[in-house]
């Protein structure tokens, strides 16, 4: 069994260092085979920092992350892809928990999250994440998932300019066994500290309820830009 790390990259230059070191530190590790960054044209120095921290970088022909991760998965070389966004702190068992999940039966997975900050109200979002259901099938969770399952599902699908996690999540879960595994990642809080913690709930909320209602994801996305900076 071996593990392709595929991460979607825009204008992550204060954070795409630090995921790619950590990941590389767990690289005598046989089964960690690639670790990919895939940029949508970032305008900053994202690639440059992720190649010299070790990342194999491609640039995407099309920006948004469905379109990126398919991209980098048909990069990789990986029994198992591992879907990481930039600005998460990867649980340092990772290789670990994913074949130990995989002996257990499990095709997919994530883990649980909390934020990198000791504020009451991200402690009560991040307790959630211990559970299944759809308030918790965002991508800062990082998502595994065997390459045979993924080419079953035709991947992520590239409708969903936002949600794309949900979707495919929904997906799996139809079709295969999906766990959670009880370890946290590490999720930045910078997206509450740009604005406030209500105005970030009713964005989420609103696209989740938007996603259940299928209303088409280019609109939802338009809604979600104008709740946050």
């Amino acid at each position: 069994m071996t593990i392709s790390v595929i991460i979607p990259t825009y204008n992550e230059v204060s954070t795409i260092e630090q995921v790619v070191r950590d990941l590389r530190s767990c690289s005598p590790h046989s089964h960690l085979v690639d670790i990919l960054v895939i940029d949508g044209g970032s305008t900053d120095d994202t690639p440059t920092k992720a190649r010299l921290a070790g990342a194999t970088v491609f640039t995407c022909p099309r920006l948004g992350r469905a379109a990126q991760m398919n991209y980098g998965a048909q990069q990789a070389t990986g029994d198992v892809l591992y879907f990481v966004h930039a600005d998460v702190r990867i649980h340092p068992d990772f290789i670990d928990d994913i074949t130990q999940a995989l002996a257990r039966g499990y095709e997919a997975g994530r883990y649980r999250f909390r934020f990198n900050s000791r504020k009451v109200l991200l402690r009560v979002n991040s307790y959630g994440t211990r559970f299944s259901g759809l308030m918790s099938r965002g991508g800062d969770q990082t998502l595994f998932v065997t390459r045979t399952l993924f080419d079953k599902l035709g991947g992520f699908d590239e409708y969903y300019v936002i949600m794309e996690d949900f979707d495919i999540i929904r997906r799996i879960e139809a079709q295969a066994r999906f766990v959670i595994i009880p370890k946290d990642v590490v999720v930045s809080a910078r997206k509450y500290e740009a604005n406030s913690w209500l105005r970030v709930q009713l964005a989420n909320l609103t696209a989740v309820i938007l996603f259940a209602c299928k209303v088409p994801p280019a609109r939802i996305a338009r809604v979600y830009r104008k709740f946050l900076k």
